[in-house]
């Protein structure tokens, strides 16, 4: 990755989260694959703001290149959890850091559609590639990333898609 060219770094809650944004990245449509990076888990959506914070805020600001996705996990209290992550997010920095996740967990989602980790990823991507917020990103599962989605799709997709 060319820290000095567009670029997203997701921070995954864990390994379902990792396994998702990769498959993200194996999408045909993703044509720049090193653009992208998704980094070791976190253990926790309390630990991805945590680490956010502590690794990647300044970096940031040094970098005006640099996206982030922070991956979490909603566990059925959105409103909350995503104001409370969004609180957490300099004012600087918040065009260019997007929210997103389930909204129970990813085990819930993958046993309603029936679909691996990796082929829910390539699914999301595929939808953002073709402007489709109502694909999969339409599911009762996923439909709240709507406004985070719509946002992420308009910096990231001229550098990472057809």
């Amino acid at each position: 990755m060319n820290k000095y060219q567009d670029h997203v770094l997701v921070l995954p809650e864990d390994d379902a989260n990792r396994q998702i944004a990769t498959g993200f990245i194996l999408n045909s449509n993703v044509i720049n694959e090193r653009a992208i990076q998704v980094l070791p888990i976190a253990n926790g959506w309390g630990k991805v703001v945590d680490n956010f914070q502590d690794n990647h805020v300044s970096e940031m600001r040094r970098l005006p290149q640099r996206m982030m996705v922070l991956m979490i996990d909603f566990d059925e209290d959105y409103d909350n959890r995503f104001k409370y992550v969004k609180d957490r997010i300099p004012d600087d920095l918040e065009n260019r850091v997007f929210v997103i996740g389930v909204l129970s967990e990813p085990e819930k989602l993958r046993s309603d559609i029936r679909k691996s980790f990796e082929n829910i990823g390539e699914a999301l991507a595929n939808d953002c590639s073709n402007n489709n917020t109502n694909g999969l990103w339409g599911h009762d599962l996923l439909k709240h990333n709507k406004m985070e989605l719509d946002r992420m799709i308009l910096f990231v997709k001229p550098f990472l898609f057809n």
